[in-house]
């Protein structure tokens, strides 16, 4: 980046081009009060009270440009003099305890700095406050009308939910519905109340007044919720969080969270947190000490695999465990146990990602980075909700689009980008491939393709371009329901872009041909010569879980060793064997599906559940529940007592996130470092140590003794991971894989030399449309479709136990107007959704967010029993449930 060279009271500093004199001032090293400025925002230049002289004239820092060559004063007596009188003027409107001792505010350390005294605030107050919000609390008296709440709330944040209500000096923030803050369509991301300098917005509790520019000291780690990869900073107290604060450089999200990265850490002290091993005796789960757990767990896996061999052991390894937690409970699978049946719960979401992206690029992650995709022209974003089940990619995409970006959607779904979408594609669901093929038939058909890299850098176009007559625009029109306008429409802006970009979710995975979903799709980029160059920036999957992505990575699966050697292969096995020193099982184990299936006939006697709760999002889960009964030994670990661990017969508390060491990576494919923040309450312990304590009960030594140094042995297995280590993250904060080398960077795009697929070229596939599973029919004539809602994750076990409940207290099912009037459903009353495999219990909720003949809702709380619904339908490649296609209807109760 060019640099702009400046004086500064004679001091020369270089800073970027475009930057503003507040910068430079700061890069010097002196500081300014700056009290409607916050770098994340657009300058204002509203309180005055950054002034310096430039050129001669007396201009507010934050709002002039830095121009090479200029010398700017700051600390002459009367630029002194104006910035305090700027300061005096703003707290004396504002009531005395505004300025008080120990208020950490912007406002208060500025007029402590400049030996103002809480005398200067006069203010008589009693403009009232705001606290029906469980995570937001505003005091109108301490408002100064910086406006930074609502720049954040619509810069960075994109919900545009405040505004600036009143006159003079009666202005005031407030949400834009009017209202109370609670009923607003704030989705507390915690931004206003980072930004704010007064303490007009706060969170309540311990954390009152903290900011993210102002804080003690904290344990920096990265969220354990979605797939982002947020960096946080957490702040405690005598053994309590006291807040989670966004960090400011974090490589992701760059100051800003989620609703549940920010404030969701309620279930860390819930009194439902499990702090003893439970053993069942009798029927009943009891409690016992580790030693005596520890004894059945080592007597039962033994006599599983005297009676059945290793193959009648199994473990479903956690998306929500560390990497290295990962790595030693694969590790102890193949090596310990003799088994590959270990699998992940990348099986339910993302596995089709990882067959699709590996047939068609030779590597199972996203091309590129999140930073080059927020450069792109044009997104395309496909079966994703962003805004909700990834808020902070979310708001950085709709800030790229807000910038001049194109936006295409396609989504059955009106919802999150959909709104600021050039072109919004509504395709039937299970239609993707149909729909994928269309606009790959306009790219061909009108010359916007990339014929110079089809040629020198992919195979299998001849093929294509044969399959493609088959699937015009009106025809494809016909299979999805997508006007052949809107598909024409949407190709051209995608193949006319400069450098575009994919983005997509678990609406392209989660289907009867998820495989072929996501290779269709691939097709675009390598159609457009948009992976690998400089002239877009690929495929990019937005990953469910915290670390789903590194779960997968670490060999967590039943056919494929640490990055990603099968383990059909010699070679990938013998680097394994030449580190642990034992034979690795050469015949691929079990998928998830395929463990319950094996119970339920008996042949999978032993079952090792790891921070997840099956019965609870696992599909057709009536029969999941069958397993659980049906199999001999079930343990579970876990935080509590889920729908899984009621059903086991030996359960082990677990480690949250917040509570251990280690690494988790996010979903392009960066290691970042997670660090302990508290301990675990009890006796609970980290998965990495109960691991190691289960081989040690069976007499086995895994080795690696701590988390740092299993992800140093996964690198001597992995080539891929051979550059990484815990020393280099703390360094670094961020490394994506590949990293092969410890003195050399990770490959944050891939594929820019070769692809790493045998030949070395992007494979298009010539896969041809087929239908979903499931069809309505006169019994069940509507079309179910799940996901994720804003204010929750995955199963809600987290989420649930704490005031998030209050933002999102039920399980809604979204229906079309014509669709409640034709089932006689009124918006708000309790209705019976069933299908031919089960039924649940929910709460309609009427709006146009939905198509007609279709409805939608999450699987947040189990109790609703959503997962009953779903069917045994999975993609025909990974095993990957169908939960975007199942038939049925819905009954008022």
């Amino acid at each position: 980046m060019t640099g702009t060279e400046i004086q500064v009271d004679g001091t020369s500093v270089a800073v970027p081009e475009g930057a503003s004199l507040l910068a430079a001032v700061r890069a010097a090293g002196s500081d300014l009060p700056a009290l409607c400025s916050d770098d994340r925002l657009s300058p204002a230049g509203s309180c005055r009270t950054c002034l310096v002289r430039a050129a001669g004239q007396t201009v507010a820092a934050c709002v002039t440009p830095a121009a090479p060559g200029v010398h700017v004063e700051t600390a002459t007596d009367d630029l002194r003099q104006l910035r305090r009188e700027a300061v005096e003027v703003i707290a004396s409107a504002l009531p005395p305890r505004a300025l008080a001792d120990g208020n950490p505010g912007e406002l208060a350390e500025a007029c402590r700095s400049m030996g103002i005294g809480p005398d200067t605030a006069q203010g008589a107050g009693g403009r009232g406050g705001d606290d029906s919000h469980p995570y937001v609390h505003l005091d109108r008296d301490l408002c100064i009308a910086c406006g930074r709440c609502v720049r954040m709330c619509a810069e960075v944040q994109g919900t545009f939910a405040l505004t600036l209500v009143g006159r003079g000096a009666d202005t005031v923030v407030a949400p834009g519905t009017g209202g109370p803050w609670a009923e607003s369509d704030c989705v507390a991301c915690g931004g206003c109340v980072d930004t704010c300098p007064t303490g007009a917005l706060t969170e309540p509790g311990p954390a009152r007044g903290l900011t993210s520019a102002h804080r003690p000291p904290a344990t920096r780690t990265t969220c354990g919720y979605c797939g982002v990869g947020c960096a946080l900073d957490v702040v405690t107290a005598g053994g309590e969080i006291t807040t989670v604060l966004p960090a400011r450089d974090g490589p992701v999200n760059q100051g800003h969270a989620c609703v549940k990265g920010r404030f969701a850490h309620g279930y860390i002290t819930s009194p439902e947190r499990l702090t003893r091993p439970l053993l069942r005796r009798d029927g009943r789960l009891e409690p016992v000490s580790w030693d005596e757990a520890l004894g059945h767990v080592a007597r039962g896996l033994r006599a599983a695999v005297a009676a059945g061999g290793p193959e009648s052991v199994a473990a479903i390894s956690s998306a929500r465990a560390t990497n290295e937690e990962n790595y030693l409970v694969q590790k102890f699978m193949r090596a310990v146990i003799g088994t590959n049946n270990v699998d992940n719960c990348s099986r339910l979401c993302h596995s089709p990602s990882a067959a699709g992206l590996t047939a068609s690029f030779g590597l199972s992650g996203g091309t590129d980075s999140f930073d080059d995709v927020e450069r792109s022209d044009c997104l395309l974003v496909v079966g994703a909700n962003p805004v909700e089940a990834h808020p902070v990619v979310g708001a950085r995409l709709l800030r790229r689009v807000l910038h001049g970006a194109e936006l295409v959607v396609a989504d059955p779904r009106a919802v999150g980008l959909a709104a600021h979408a050039d072109v919004h594609l509504r395709p039937r669901p299970g239609t993707n491939v149909a729909l994928f093929h269309g606009l790959a038939h306009v790219l061909l058909a009108e010359g916007l393709t990339d014929e110079a890299f089809l040629r020198e850098r992919a195979t299998g176009l001849p093929e294509l371009t044969e399959l493609l007559a088959d699937y015009p625009p009106d025809r494809v029109a016909d299979i999805t329901g997508v006007p052949a306008a809107d598909l024409i429409a949407a190709a051209r802006l995608y193949g006319g872009a400069r450098s575009p970009a994919i983005v997509y979710g678990l609406g392209v995975t989660e289907h009867l041909h998820g495989t072929d979903g996501v290779r269709t799709l691939a097709n675009l980029a390598i159609l457009r010569g948009a992976v690998g160059t400089d002239r877009g920036h690929g495929v990019n999957p937005l990953r469910g879980q915290n670390n789903v992505q590194g779960a997968s990575d670490m060999g967590a699966l039943p056919d494929l060793l640490p990055g990603y050697g099968k383990v059909t292969d010699p070679a990938a096995r013998a680097r394994a064997e030449a580190v642990w020193g034992v034979p690795v099982p050469e015949r691929p184990g079990l998928r998830i599906p395929d463990m319950f299936a094996a119970a339920r006939a008996g042949r999978l006697r032993a079952l090792w559940v790891i921070g997840e709760d099956v019965c609870a999002t696992d599909p057709d889960a009536n029969k999941v529940a069958e397993a659980l009964r049906a199999c001999p030994l079930v343990v579970c670990s876990e935080l509590f007592l889920s729908e899984t661990a009621r059903r086991a017969d030996v359960v082990l508390p677990v480690a949250s996130w917040l509570e251990k060491d280690g690494t988790f990576v996010n979903f392009d494919r960066r290691f970042q470092r997670v660090r302990p923040a508290v301990p675990p309450p009890g006796e609970a312990r980290s998965d990495f140590d109960v691991v190691h304590a289960v081989a040690s009960a069976m007499d086995a030594d895994l080795g690696c003794p701590t988390p740092a140094a299993a992800l140093v042995e996964c690198g001597r297995v992995a080539p891929l991971f051979a550059g990484l280590s815990h020393n280099r993250l703390d360094r670094e904060g961020a490394v994506p894989w590949p990293c092969r080398d410890p003195g050399r960077p990770g490959e944050a795009k891939l594929h820019r030399d070769r692809f790493a697929t045998a030949d070395g070229r992007a494979h298009l596939a010539a896969a041809p449309y087929l239908p979903p599973g499931e069809h309505p029919d006169d019994d069940y004539p509507l079309i179910l479709v799940t996901g994720r809602r804003w204010a929750h994750y995955n199963s809600g076990s987290m989420t649930r136990r704490g005031a998030n409940l209050a933002l999102d207290p039920v399980d809604l099912l979204d229906l079309h107007p014509g669709d409640a009037h034709r089932y006689a459903v009124r918006d708000g009353e309790p209705v019976t959704v069933e299908s031919r495999h089960g039924r649940a219990r929910l709460i309609a909720r009427v709006g146009e967010q939905t198509a007609p003949g279709q409805v939608f809702c999450s699987f947040h709380f189990p109790t609703s029993g959503v997962n009953r619904l779903t069917s045994h339908h999975a993609d025909t490649v990974t095993s990957c449930p169908e939960y975007k296609v199942t038939a049925v209807r819905v009954v008022v109760t």
